[in-house]
């Protein structure tokens, strides 16, 4: 018996080895697998897979949380362009975002030679007017008729029916008495990039108080599916059917029949404001209304930008705009001995509210021959537009791309327009000129640099050369007339002083009656030599004197000698 046990122990501890053995032979083969799997451990950085990058694109999104994504889709979300929201998404760090947020501003600012920032001041109280007044379970910002007040502001015209009941439709909607659910019309005498007489309802067809934007004019009215109310005046006298009201083919249910729709109630042109609604203004450069909407501020293409005004009349002023650029900073391609440079422009003017006033955009173009180039890269391209404008405060941003060297610029500046009063002296701005000449007949008022009956061409810099003459223009508004002559009573004073002395280098005086034009308008037309002027900077102060009224005015400019 107890050999029997001894022998069955001594078979248990065999297979107890055997399987230890087999089991260690095993793990031998799996790391040796392994090591042939794996023969070397990589240490390289791979590219980023696509789901790798989409997981950091999550992983920023989350970095983007309260206050910057608040502030990115929620605060700015309506005017924030595309190009700004890539660049922001790019952002790795606090520091940059608040930075881009003060330069975001800092663009749109229209007067950002001062502490104020109006645009951002208006943007945030539409805000606040939207929550307070939209709100409908959601915030009123997110709501159609916030985002429109937004983005434009208050309409000219506010049409509002905020229970619905009774309405008597106008005849390009079929005419007749319906009953409505609540809606509302805005009226925008003019939207940039939408059109003038710009008509917006909003409907709330489930009286919950939420209103939305829509394109079907025949929407608010709650009789549409009742058969035999609501009847439309051409339906009552038989000539539409209420049931074809609903074979239309143009998006509507109008009871209108046969008869035709004015044009703005065309179904494309619905469309096509309803989609222009909720984009960015289109213009002739895209790329330069990128620039001055959108981009950070750079000078890779240097510019010089100047503003002169020239009152008409007391409700509008001409605004003289000249950009200038220097051959050495474009870039020149040569074909057939001839070398040309290309300058795309783009210019906005938006009032304090940032509502779009003007526009404007040209082609500069420069040639010179090939062999002259370098003779000519000192040479100067001057550019002008004129802008009528009501007296105000205004911003002008202005973009230009060298087309051949793909170099960019912006540049932005405020526009005080003076305002002509009737009952008092006024003057337009004292324009320093290297040339003043007179212009055929066919070309007075036309064309660049052509003030009136004058080619007027600034000197952007105020720089001249002794063996140079400087051109002095301006014109005076409303001097007291004469009672017998009609002619003003006055005096035009010209006093040049030389900075730093105080000495007067010239003065000179003369009877205004002698001066062109009537008491109304005068025009000083002025060719100063400076051979006999030191080089130096000097101001040059016109002084003039209604001595009928006992007014005075002064206008001044500095200008430098070499």
């Amino acid at each position: 018996m107890r050999m029997r046990i001894k022998h069955i122990l001594a078979l248990c501890s065999l297979s107890s080895l055997f399987l230890i053995q087999q089991g260690a032979s095993a793990d031998d083969d799996s790391k040796d697998k392994k090591k042939q799997a794996d023969p070397q451990r990589e240490t390289v950085a791979k590219p980023l897979s696509e789901r790798q990058k989409k997981k950091n694109e999550e992983k920023l999104k989350k970095e983007l949380e309260s206050p910057y994504k608040k502030w990115l889709n929620e605060e700015v979300t309506y005017i924030i362009s595309d190009e700004e929201r890539k660049a922001f998404s790019r952002l790795q760090t606090d520091e940059e975002r608040q930075q881009f947020i003060e330069q975001f501003w800092l663009r749109r600012d229209p007067t950002p030679d001062t502490e104020e920032n109006e645009y951002r001041e208006e943007h945030y109280r539409r805000i606040a007017y939207a929550n307070e007044q939209f709100a409908s379970g959601i915030p009123g910002w997110k709501t159609d008729r916030g985002m429109i007040y937004i983005k434009f502001g208050p309409p000219d015209e506010r049409e509002e029916h905020p229970t619905g009941g009774t309405y008597d439709r106008p005849i390009e909607e079929g005419g007749g008495t319906t009953t409505v659910y609540p809606f509302e019309k805005w009226r925008y005498r003019y939207i940039e990039g939408v059109g003038t007489d710009v008509n917006v309802e909003f409907v709330d067809p489930t009286m919950t108080g939420e209103y939305h934007m829509t394109m079907d004019p025949s929407e608010k009215d709650a009789l549409t599916n009742v058969p035999g109310a609501g009847l439309t005046l051409y339906e009552q006298l038989g000539l539409a059917c209420k049931t074809s009201r609903f074979n239309r083919t143009d998006g509507t249910h109008l009871g209108t029949g046969n008869m035709p729709l004015p044009a703005s109630m065309d179904q494309f042109t619905r469309l096509e404001q309803f989609t222009n609604l909720q984009k960015t203004p289109q213009t002739k450069f895209k790329d330069l209304e990128a620039l001055v909407t959108s981009s950070l501020k750079f000078n890779l293409l240097p510019m010089q930008v100047h503003a002169d005004f020239i009152p008409v009349t007391a409700a509008s002023t001409v605004a003289y705009i000249t950009v200038q650029f220097v051959n050495r900073d474009l870039q020149f391609k040569e074909k057939e001995g001839l070398s040309e440079a290309t300058v795309n422009l783009y210019g906005r003017i938006t009032s304090l509210s940032r509502r779009p006033v003007n526009s404007f955009d040209n082609t500069v173009t420069v040639n010179v021959p090939s062999e002259m180039l370098a003779k000519a890269s000192e040479s100067k391209n001057i550019y002008q537009t004129a802008v009528p404008l009501a007296p105000g405060r205004y911003r002008l941003n202005i973009a230009a791309k060298d087309l051949v060297g793909n170099n960019a610029s912006t540049y932005e500046m405020a526009l005080d327009v003076p305002h002509l009063d009737d009952d008092h002296l006024t003057a337009s701005s004292l324009i320093l000129a290297d040339t003043i000449e007179k212009v055929p007949t066919r070309s007075i008022g036309t064309g660049m640099f052509v003030i009136g009956t004058t080619k007027v061409r600034p000197r952007m810099d105020a720089t001249f050369h002794r063996n140079e003459k400087m051109g002095i223009y301006l014109q005076l508004y409303n001097f007291e007339p004469d009672e017998k002559t009609k002619k003003p009573e006055g005096t035009i004073n010209y006093e040049i002083v030389k900075n730093g002395s105080n000495e007067k280098v010239f003065e000179y005086s003369e009877d205004a009656a002698k001066a062109m034009g009537g008491a109304a308008q005068l025009v000083v037309e002025q060719i100063l030599p400076l051979q006999d002027m030191e080089a130096g900077q000097y101001t040059i102060k016109i002084t003039a004197t209604d001595k009928k009224r006992n007014q005075t005015i002064t206008q001044s400019a500095a200008f430098t000698v070499l």
